[in-house]
């Protein structure tokens, strides 16, 4: 019975941090015993616990409590192997951007810390090399704001500026979800954003947001907001009507290619000469094109025919480049 006791605790003293940093404005002792379904003395008490015993920092405007911005989560216990899971997931997202971004590396830093010495010493060189990457405030203070919208489900006021455009537009974003991927090196976020004469589902890149503010009110995820079945069809972060991509790959990389799973959707078959031909179906195919193009050419493009030609023409002006080198080194000789 205790035990079951200090468990509803440790969940009630959860969601309340998570009411609180909900409503920037503050929550009265009521309103919080309310939604937690306790009595106004139970409340009060967990608030003294979340300031003494948790060192959240809360702030009092007569009965209205607030906690502070930035403040920082309970401490988590990581197991030998899930702390080697969560560096080496660090570490990838490090890989996947090509800016300095000081969270990642004190993350990565208090990760090797958990692990044994002889093992952190190696790591924690590693993470030196988050230094040699540009430093970039502005980015570092965009992110911060993300990571605060997200978390509390605050909608956000962002200048953003498409490829397509030298204007800079403004959105209320609600944000559904963040993400990462190694296409272009860039960090994305997804959610509900209107501006005059739009509204729906769209994808942001952090690098084209010009100007972020956290806004008062807030917002629910929808239920029926599937990022999964949103995404699995997208090579990476950009999503719209499928396409079935044919490609043939040459006998002397057809091991490496079945060696890994690229994308769900992928089928593989055998081809009698030691090749193997796989077949995709994709939603976007602005991102898989670099992903196809780095095989050079042990791969040949099926189908679709109009990225077929898209290879065709890539193909051609690589040899209009090589072949009029060629011809000038013969006359330089």
């Amino acid at each position: 019975m205790n035990n079951q006791k200090a468990v509803s605790r440790a969940v009630r003293l959860t969601r309340i941090q998570h009411l609180l940093h909900s409503h920037p404005k503050g929550l009265s002792s009521r309103e919080l015993s309310e939604l937690c379904g306790v009595c106004i003395r139970t409340i009060e008490r967990d608030l003294i616990a979340l300031q003494n015993e948790l060192g959240i920092p809360l702030a009092q405007d007569g009965d209205y409590y607030s906690i502070l911005e930035g403040y920082i989560l309970p401490p988590v216990s990581f197991s030998l192997f899930e702390a080697l899971a969560a560096f080496l997931a660090l570490r990838l997202s490090l890989r996947q951007t090509d800016k300095n971004n000081p969270h990642i590396e004190k993350a990565l830093t208090k990760i090797a810390r958990t692990l044994p010495e002889s093992l952190a010493k190696y790591m924690e060189a590693g993470i030196e090399a988050i230094h040699q990457k540009p430093a970039n405030p502005e980015f570092t203070h965009l992110f911060e704001q993300v990571a605060l919208a997200w978390t509390t489900q605050r909608q956000m006021k962002i200048g953003y500026q498409s490829l397509q455009s030298d204007e800079v537009r403004e959105w209320i974003l609600e944000l559904y979800f963040v993400d990462m991927t190694g296409i272009g090196y860039s960090t994305y976020v997804i959610g509900h954003a209107v501006r005059k004469g739009k509204e729906g589902i769209f994808t942001f890149k952090l690098d084209r947001i010009k100007s972020a503010e956290v806004l008062d009110e807030n917002f629910d995820i929808p239920e029926s907001f599937n990022v999964t079945s949103l995404l699995s069809a997208a090579w990476g972060i950009v999503w719209g009507d499928e396409a079935e991509i044919k490609l043939r790959f040459s006998p002397k990389v057809a091991r490496r290619v079945k060696e890994s799973i690229w994308h769900p959707s992928q089928k593989i078959e055998d081809s009698k000469d030691g090749g193997c031909v796989m077949t995709l179906r994709i939603g976007s195919l602005l991102e898989v094109t670099p992903w196809i193009r780095s095989w050079g050419p042990d791969v040949e493009v099926l189908a679709p025919a109009d990225l077929r030609n898209v290879f065709t023409q890539y193909a051609e002006e690589l040899h209009r480049i090589y072949h009029s080198e060629k011809r000038s080194l013969k006359r330089c000789g």
